[in-house]
């Protein structure tokens, strides 16, 4: 079959021949259809972040937004049948036993077996998932639309719901990227008035298409200033990996407002304590999410209350797509076509 596979850290994967994989009693085999293009994805390949790179598989093949059917089964598998449609999300495995999971939080799950980084992911023809974490995906979702909710629709599901938003309430999203662009329309969904904040004048009209009230420059001293002034913000979540970003944010926030930590820059995050104090502000992080934030999220986007922006490339072309990520240059999210998309319908 073929893959992506990461022989060494840095910018690019090999796609080469390498031989299918086999299922153990407790997985299912998959052909995958598509795997979504995540930024950790990246991070993973050029092993810029020390707690990934040391996880990482030697000769990986990335990838963990992943949809393909069920060709296989092991002998322990009832509830999956061969042809099901199924997703894998960041999250390959969890142990079930320990106090996370014990208490609902099972992405927090130390025993946590991760899918392209500790295991083989998706970017590949086929790939084994652990048959308890392969989630079943609502018929009338497309593979594309599908794939990236297992990652930024899951992510930014989990940031909002950590923040408590509430109809009513301003909600402020930094960065209408990948994930961003789900968090804008999640946030409407749940009936906050959405004011979207990025660089780019093409991610503010999209924003805007897909229902903010408000879209600002987010480096603007004005647009910011004016924000402000009209009260700030109840949450803000920030999908954008800069730390100015962050800086930002945090001035926007009205008293017991809530800063949500999802994008990950490279240097530490400094406020002056004073600023916290001043507004009582809330700083919330999440991680990804668990499967029953997963099955929200499939439901959402069944509801048609979710839609994610796709553009499909071929599996060949990943190192391609991984140049214009390091750009900035992708709207919504690439995914990645393997072979069991060549004849999906």
């Amino acid at each position: 079959m073929q893959a992506a596979v990461l022989h060494e850290f840095g910018p690019t994967l090999s796609v080469e021949e390498v031989p299918r994989p086999v299922p153990g009693p407790d997985d299912v085999l998959i052909e995958v259809e598509v795997c979504g293009v995540c930024h950790s994805d990246l991070h993973v390949a050029e092993g810029d972040q020390p707690a990934l790179k040391g996880a990482t598989k030697a000769n990986l093949i990335p990838g963990h937004e992943v949809v393909g059917r069920v060709v296989e089964r092991g002998a322990n598998v009832t509830h999956l049948a061969v042809g099901d449609r199924v997703g894998v999300a960041w999250n390959f495995s969890t142990c079930g036993t320990c106090e996370a999971c014990r208490e609902g939080m099972e992405n927090l799950c130390r025993k946590a077996v991760i899918t392209g980084v500790m295991v083989d992911g998706g970017y590949a023809d086929y790939m084994v998932a652990r048959a308890s974490h392969a989630l079943p995906i609502p018929g009338n979702l497309s593979s594309e639309e599908a794939a990236p909710l297992f990652c930024a629709g899951l992510t930014v599901y989990r940031a909002l719901k950590r923040s408590g938003v509430t109809a009513g309430q301003k909600v402020a999203i930094f960065g209408v990227g990948g994930l961003g662009h789900l968090a804008v329309q999640i946030a409407r969904a749940w009936g906050a008035e959405v004011i979207a904040l990025d660089l780019d004048p093409a991610k503010l009209a999209l924003a805007k298409d897909l229902g903010a009230v408000q879209t600002l420059n987010a480096g603007s001293a004005d647009d910011i200033k004016a924000l402000r002034k009209a009260g700030g913000v109840h949450v803000a979540v920030v999908t954008s990996a800069a730390k100015a970003a962050y800086d930002t944010a945090l001035k926007c926030l009205r008293p017991d407002g809530v800063l949500s930590v999802v994008g990950l820059p490279s240097e530490p995050l400094s406020f002056p304590a004073l600023n916290l104090v001043g507004i009582e502000a809330r700083i919330i992080a999440s991680s990804v999410g668990t499967r029953d934030d997963m099955r929200a999220v499939l439901q959402m986007a069944a509801e048609g209350q979710l839609r994610c922006i796709t553009e499909t490339r071929p599996l060949a072309e990943v190192n391609a797509v991984f140049e214009r990520m390091r750009r900035g240059q992708i709207s919504g999210r690439v995914v990645l076509r393997c072979c069991g998309g060549q004849h999906a319908h």
